[in-house]
């Protein structure tokens, strides 16, 4: 089943150097079992890939020298 469009535009993905992905205003995301989570609390999502709670972030980076 498909989303309906979302109508805030205010949505910004922020890079955090040597972090994870910071993903602030109103937003949807959809894990790979298909359950969507919406929100528009701030989140922390992973990059460096070593997080016990994918797709957010547990501060692994901090252990593993991720520096991307």
């Amino acid at each position: 089943m498909k989303a309906p469009p979302m109508e805030n535009e205010n949505t910004l993905f922020k890079v955090l150097a040597g972090g994870p992905l910071k993903v602030t205003g109103r937003f949807r995301i959809q894990g790979p079992d298909g359950k969507i989570i919406e929100s528009e609390e701030a989140v922390l999502l992973c990059r460096c890939g070593n997080s016990s709670n994918k797709p957010f972030c547990d501060e692994s980076h901090e252990q593993n020298g991720f520096a991307e």
